[in-house]
């Protein structure tokens, strides 16, 4: 299945805004092994943080495919298996990198695992920010949803 224009765009926000938590990331840890918190090794944290990203930008990637192929589906019942497979394979996936990040020594356990939550603070930034919808689609969408009040009887 190819992706749609919109999901390709939200992917490539996702990705950037990964990006830019990753350089965070290792700012962080180089802060706090400068307070002696931890040991700093650099080829270490950028391979993990890299790998940890990649995982959670192909996590998102699957969303997006599975959102646009279940909108085909008229049957709700096959629609929601849809979904909940989907949702099974890309949690199996992420704990299975966390796991990795553990096991294997090479690997920074925070660098390589906290990157499968960036998508979600990415999200939030955006959505915070009023960037998540642009104006004219957020009226487009409200005008569609009723409102939903107390009445005066």
């Amino acid at each position: 299945m190819k992706l749609q224009p919109a999901s390709r765009k939200e992917i490539k926000r996702i990705a950037l805004g990964t990006l830019a938590c990753d350089g965070l990331l290792v700012a962080g840890l180089w802060l706090l092994s400068q307070f002696g918190i931890g040991t700093f090794d650099l080829v270490r944290i950028v391979l993990s943080a890299a790998c940890g990203s990649v995982i959670a930008v192909a996590n998102f990637t699957i969303l997006c495919l599975t959102v646009q192929s279940a909108v085909e589906i008229e049957n709700k019942r096959k629609m929601k298996a849809r979904f909940q497979l989907s949702y099974n394979i890309r949690m199996v996936i992420q704990a299975g990198w966390v796991v990795v990040c553990f096991l294997v020594k090479p690997l920074h356990f925070v660098a390589g695992a906290l990157p499968i939550l960036f998508p979600n603070v990415v999200i939030f930034y955006l959505q915070f920010t009023g960037r998540l919808m642009p104006k004219e689609e957020a009226k487009a969408v409200s005008q569609d949803v009723p409102e939903v009040g107390l009445q005066n009887q």
